[in-house]
């Protein structure tokens, strides 16, 4: 069943992707891609929040528990989509080592988890966890797109995008990390698997953390040009009067 589910997850995204280059013919591959994309992130974060908040077990205590149903589809329908997508990338060259490497981290835990039919449970958080910030991410590149960056939403996405990596993917993700490797029932291998992802998402924690410094260091300077420039501007202006 799980190997069904993953195949018909895989021609799913794939004919969303085809469906999307059909409707958006002036725009390039990325476009449909990200689209597929961001499709993904919202239904995978809705369906694994209700595995892990609403249907259970609680990944922070059950880790290594025997795999439901719901689980098993809500995994399968996320494997689906990382073979289109890393299959879109190899073919478009559009990722780095580090993307790659989170894909096939990706892809090889969740295929464990499939296989071996345990750790189901916290293998559905680490995927909440880590595409909860998936929507922003591409609704910033869309924003890009059009135009629309430069403004108090773009803005808005950036910050949002920051919090909830840090406090869900980083925050959360260490106490889910502690708990997976506490855990009596967890295999070794899953355990090796967290240390990947526990230390891939860091990478990324850096990288954001530059960011922000960055693109706040930039605010700062504009606000301070802009009020020196008032203040010149009412100087003048006082002298004339």
């Amino acid at each position: 069943m799980a190997l069904l589910e993953v195949i018909c997850s895989l021609i799913g995204w794939f004919g969303l992707y085809a469906l999307f280059c059909c409707i958006f013919t002036r725009r390039g591959p990325e476009w449909s891609c990200r689209l597929v994309t961001l499709c993904h992130g919202v239904v995978i974060v809705l369906l694994t929040a209700y595995v892990v908040f609403i249907d259970g077990p609680w990944p922070f205590t059950h880790a290594g528990t025997e795999n439901t149903e719901l689980q098993v589809f809500a995994l399968s329908v996320c494997l689906g989509y990382f073979f289109f997508d890393v299959s879109w990338c190899v073919c478009y060259h559009t990722e780095g080592p580090v993307m790659l490497a989170h894909h096939a981290a990706s892809i090889l835990g969740i295929l464990l988890a499939l296989l071996m039919g345990e750790s189901g449970c916290e293998t559905c958080g680490v995927v909440f966890g880590s595409e909860i910030t998936n929507p922003l991410l591409q609704t910033r590149w869309f924003l890009r797109q059009l135009g629309l960056y430069d403004s108090l939403l773009g803005d808005a996405v950036d910050l949002l995008f920051i919090v909830l990596f840090a406090t869900v993917r980083v925050g959360l993700g260490t106490v889910l990390f502690y708990c997976e490797l506490t855990s009596p029932r967890t295999s070794l291998v899953m355990k090796l698997g967290g240390v990947v992802m526990y230390g891939l998402a860091w990478v990324f924690m850096v990288d954001i953390a530059r960011f922000g410094y960055k693109k706040s260091r930039a605010k700062y300077k504009k606000w301070r040009d802009n009020r020196k420039l008032k203040e010149k501007l009412d100087r003048l202006s006082d002298k004339s009067d």
